[in-house]
């Protein structure tokens, strides 16, 4: 796992990266759940004005060398908690979402932990299941970022998530 990634808060200066992370196109058509329009600056704004105000959400700036790479996010959707995560495309491929995603499960101790992924996002399937998540159940839904129905991956992760650190029952996690 890169030993220099680091979660912090996000602040203001993020947003801009974020916004520009966004608007690639294949990291819109893996994703497939993102927003109805990635290019509208206001609603994604409005999003992240909402997501930061909402002491139940814990959202996360992704550093590696003093740089932004991406975000993951915890946030209550229903009565269950569920995470995402956004790396830059050109970043992808360094171990940089698992290692996130590592750190944030750490901080939040509320368990289960749901995620989903569009069942062709091998990815994505990869880094949750390298963090601990299991396959429970399948869904379908409207996907902007895909302009169709998409079938996806509803997984849980119940037990604490991987260990920080190398290994996880002796599978290594950069990845």
């Amino acid at each position: 796992m890169n030993a220099d990634l680091r979660l912090r808060p996000v602040l203001d200066d993020d947003l801009p990266l974020f916004f520009a992370h966004q608007q690639d196109v294949e990291a819109n058509w893996m994703a497939a759940f993102g927003p109805v329009d990635p290019a509208d600056r206001a609603a994604f704004d409005a999003h992240w004005r909402r997501v930061r105000a909402d002491a139940a959400v814990v959202p996360r700036t992704v550093v590696v060398g003093g740089e932004v790479v991406g975000h993951v996010v915890a946030f209550p959707a229903g009565d269950r908690t569920e995470v995402s995560y956004w790396i830059d495309p050109r970043r992808w491929g360094r171990g940089y979402a698992t290692g996130a995603l590592v750190a944030l499960l750490g901080e939040v101790s509320r368990r289960p932990v749901h995620a989903r992924a569009a069942k062709d996002n091998r990815a994505s399937l990869a880094v949750l299941r390298k963090c601990g998540f299991v396959v429970t159940g399948e869904d379908r839904g409207y996907a902007h970022g895909r302009g169709a129905e998409v079938e996806e991956w509803v997984l849980e992760l119940s037990g604490p998530g991987p260990v920080t650190g190398l290994t996880r029952a002796g599978t290594t996690l950069a990845g």
